[in-house]
C-alpha cells in the first residue's frame, strides 16, 4: 500500500488513511466488488479516488447530486487531478466533448448523473475509456427499501456488462442490513462484501429537548452553546423568522434555502465556513458537500422524515472529532404535523397524473416525444399558470422521478462556457482575414486555456474590465463567433432542470403502479412512526437508539444523552436497568416465562423488574404473547 500512501500525501497531504478506508483501497484493488458503509464525514471520496490514481485509467462515479458532482470535480482540479462531469445541466455537445476528452485525454475521473448512463451517446463511449473503477456514491437509492429511492440507479448494472471484469465500489452512510443487502443483490456483486465502519459517534452527544414553546427553548440552546452550529427548519418562511429571531436577541445569525440566488447562497455559505456566521438557520438544501469540521451543534426545529436524513444531517456537527450536540426540539403538536405529511407527499394517483399532464403542457414537450431531452423549469412559474399547491406538486414530481418518468434537479448553476470549434491554425487564418475580432480572440486566449480542447467556464464580467468593452459588447463577440462557427457559446444558466426518461405520454395512458404506490406509502410512514418512536422514548440511549436503526444491535449505552444521564422511572438508574435487563434476557434465553416466574428466578423486587419489563417492551426487545408470557426477541438483542 506504500503507492497509495505517497498519493495520498503527495495530493491530500494526509500521512495516514482514517479508520476503514485502507481497508476498502486495499479490496477494490484487489478487484471485488465492495459495498463501504461509512457515516457521514468519513472520507467516503478517498476510498475510490486513492485506488484510481494508483492504477492507469479513468474512474467512473456515479452520483445524483450535480452540485455535488461540480464541487467534487473543482476540488480535484485544485489538486491538480483531471476531472469532468457529465450530468442533465450539458447540452449534447458538451457531452459530446467531455466524452471524447475521456477517451483520448488523460482525465482520472469521470462524474456522471445516473440518468445520463442509459443513453446510446454515453453507452457507446465508455467502452472506448480504459477504465479501472466504476464508484457509486449515495448507493442507498438504488433500493426501494431505502429512503431515496431513485429509478435511474438501477440502469448501473448495465455497466457490468458494457464493463466487463472491472470492480465497483459502492458507497453509503445511511443504509440499514435489508438496504445493504439490497444494494448488492440490485448491483450484481459477484460475491457479498461488505466493509463498515461503526456509525457510533462517540464525541457527538444526542439529546430531544421537549416543550411547547420552541422560540424560547432555540433562544436558550443556542445562548447556552458555544461555536458554529446549524439550525433545521422544514420550510424557507421558519428560515428567516428563526434567523431574525436569533439577530434580535444579539446571536449571529442567517439564513439559507434553496429559494435564495445563488450568490446569495454561495456567500452565505462561504461566510458561515469562514465564521463570519455563527449560527445558519436552514432547510434541508443545506449541507450536502460542506466541510466545515468545527460545527459545535446542530438543532433540528422540525422532525425530520426518517431516522437516515435525521442521522445524516445532524453528523454534520463534531467532524473535527471534538464534543459536539445533535438535538431535537420537539412538541406535542410536532405528531399531528408529521402525520400531516404522508396525505402531502403521497396525493393520490390522480392528482399525480394531473401534474405530469400540466408539466407536459408548460414545457411544451409533445405526446409521444421528449426522451432523454432536458428542459430548463421555473417551478414559480409552473405553480402559477396551473395553480397548484407548491406541496402537492413537488410530492407529485418525486413519486414522477421514482417512477422512472422524469428526473429533476435542483436549482444548477452553470456559468458560461466556451469551446473553440476549429484548430490553431484555421483560428489564425480567421484571424488574419477578420481583423475586428482578432483582439477579442486574443484576449479569450490570454484569459483562459483548454478551449480548444473542452469547454471552458468563462466569465463575461472578467473579460468586460480586461477590455474596456460592455458586457453587451462582449456578449455580442461571443455570440457572433458562435454564429460563425468558431466557437460553441453557451451562456450562463440557473434553472433546475427537468429530463424526460421515458417519451412523454397521454395522461391516460400514464401508469403509476398502485401496489408500489402504496408500498411507498407504507414505508414513508413506518420511518415516520421511527422518528416518533426516537422522539417520544423516554426509556432508550439516543445513541442505541439510532445505532440499531442501522443494525448495530449490541451497541453499548452512551451515557451523554438526556435518557441515559437522569434517572427513569423514580431511582432505576441506567446501569442497574442494564443489570436487570441481562438478568431477563439470560432467563428467557432458556424458555418463556411469567412475571411471577421471573420474578421468582431473577430475585428482583416485582417493582423494579415490571419498570424494566415495560421499557423492553416498548425496545421490542421482549414480546409477550396471549398466555401472558415474555419472550425474549432475539432479533433485537441487547
Amino acid at each position: 500500500m506504500r503507492t497509495c500512501h505517497q498519493i495520498l500525501s503527495d495530493y491530500w497531504g494526509y500521512t495516514e488513511f482514517r479508520p476503514l478506508q485502507e481497508d476498502i483501497i486495499r479490496s477494490v484493488l484487489e478487484g471485488k466488488d465492495t459495498l463501504a458503509l461509512m457515516p457521514t464525514g468519513g472520507g467516503k471520496s478517498i476510498t475510490f479516488q486513492v485506488p484510481a490514481m494508483a492504477r492507469e485509467g479513468i474512474c467512473l462515479v456515479v452520483t445524483p447530486l450535480i452540485a455535488l458532482m461540480k464541487d467534487q470535480v473543482e476540488n480535484l482540479k485544485k489538486r491538480g487531478i483531471k476531472a469532468i462531469a457529465v450530468h442533465s445541466g450539458l447540452s449534447r455537445e458538451e457531452m459530446d466533448v467531455s466524452l471524447d476528452n475521456c477517451i483520448y485525454g488523460d482525465f482520472k475521473f469521470l462524474y456522471v448523473s445516473p440518468e445520463r448512463i442509459d443513453t446510446e451517446l454515453f453507452k457507446v463511449r465508455v467502452q472506448q475509456m480504459k477504465v479501472n473503477l466504476i464508484a457509486i456514491d449515495e448507493a442507498h437509492c438504488i433500493s426501494q427499501w431505502g429512503y431515496d429511492f431513485r429509478p435511474s440507479y438501477l440502469k448501473i448494472a448495465g455497466l457490468r456488462a458494457l464493463l466487463p471484469g472491472i470492480p465497483l465500489l459502492a458507497l453509503t452512510a445511511t443504509a440499514t442490513p435489508e438496504v445493504a443487502q439490497d444494494i448488492q443483490d440490485k448491483l450484481g456483486f459477484s460475491q457479498k462484501n461488505v466493509l463498515r465502519t461503526s456509525f457510533e459517534r462517540k464525541n457527538l452527544v444526542y439529546l430531544v429537548r421537549r416543550t411547547e414553546k420552541k422560540e424560547q427553548a432555540l433562544l436558550s440552546l443556542v445562548g447556552e452553546m458555544e461555536g458554529s452550529g446549524i439550525v433545521y427548519v422544514r420550510n424557507r418562511k421558519k428560515c428567516r423568522e428563526y434567523a431574525e429571531l436569533l439577530s434580535d436577541h444579539g446571536m449571529n445569525a442567517g439564513h439559507y434555502h434553496a429559494g435564495l440566488k445563488h450568490e446569495e447562497r454561495t456567500g452565505k455559505q462561504e461566510l458561515w465556513t469562514r465564521d463570519g456566521i455563527r449560527v445558519m438557520v436552514a432547510t434541508n438544501a443545506f449541507g450536502m458537500g460542506i466541510d466545515k469540521p468545527d460545527v459545535r451543534f446542530v438543532i433540528h426545529m422540525d422532525l425530520p422524515d426518517n431516522p437516515e436524513s435525521y442521522f445524516q444531517e445532524a453528523g454534520r456537527a463534531g467532524r473535527d472529532g471534538n464534543p459536539a450536540r445533535a438535538i431535537l426540539v420537539f412538541s406535542p403538536v410536532d405528531e399531528r404535523l408529521i402525520q400531516n405529511r404522508i396525505a402531502v407527499n403521497f396525493p393520490g394517483i390522480p392528482k399525480i397524473r394531473e401534474v405530469y399532464n400540466a408539466l407536459g403542457n408548460y414545457l411544451q414537450v409533445p405526446v409521444g416525444s421528449g426522451k432523454m431531452q432536458s428542459y430548463d423549469f421555473d417551478f414559480g412559474g409552473f405553480l402559477a399558470r396551473y395553480r397548484l399547491n407548491a406541496l402537492v406538486a413537488h410530492s407529485s414530481l418525486e413519486v414522477l422521478m421514482r417512477e422512472g418518468y422524469v428526473d429533476v434537479t435542483d436549482e444548477i448553476n452553470n456559468p458560461s462556457r466556451v469551446h473553440f470549434r476549429i484548430t490553431r491554425d484555421e483560428l489564425y487564418r480567421f484571424q488574419v482575414k477578420n481583423e475586428k475580432f482578432d483582439g477579442f480572440i486574443k484576449l479569450l486566449l490570454r484569459s483562459y486555456t483548454g478551449m480548444f480542447s473542452q469547454f471552458v467556464n468563462i466569465d463575461e464580467g472578467t473579460l468586460a474590465r480586461r477590455s474596456g468593452l460592455s458586457g453587451e459588447g462582449i456578449y455580442n463577440f461571443l455570440k457572433n463567433l458562435s454564429r460563425m462557427q468558431i466557437i460553441t457559446y453557451v451562456p450562463r444558466k440557473r434553472t433546475p432542470v427537468v429530463t424526460y426518461l421515458e417519451e412523454r405520454l397521454d395522461e391516460r395512458n400514464l401508469h403509476i403502479s398502485p401496489e408500489r404506490y402504496k408500498f411507498r406509502k407504507e414505508r414513508y410512514a413506518k420511518k415516520i412512526g421511527e422518528m416518533l418512536r426516537y422522539a417520544k422514548s423516554e426509556s432508550v440511549c439516543r445513541s442505541q437508539f439510532l445505532l440499531s436503526y442501522f443494525g448495530e444491535l449490541d451497541a453499548p449505552r452512551c451515557g451523554q444523552c438526556d435518557v441515559c444521564t437522569k434517572n427513569i422511572n423514580g431511582d432505576l438508574k441506567p446501569d442497574e436497568f442494564d443489570r436487570i435487563a441481562e438478568t431477563i434476557r439470560m432467563l428467557l434465553m432458556e424458555r418463556d416465562m411469567t412475571v411471577p416466574e421471573l420474578t421468582k428466578r431473577s430475585g428482583v423486587p416485582s417493582e423494579r423488574l415490571l419498570r424494566v419489563l415495560e421499557r423492553l417492551l416498548d425496545q421490542d426487545r421482549l414480546r409477550r404473547n396471549e398466555q401472558l408470557m415474555f419472550q425474549w426477541n432475539k432479533r433485537k438483542g441487547l
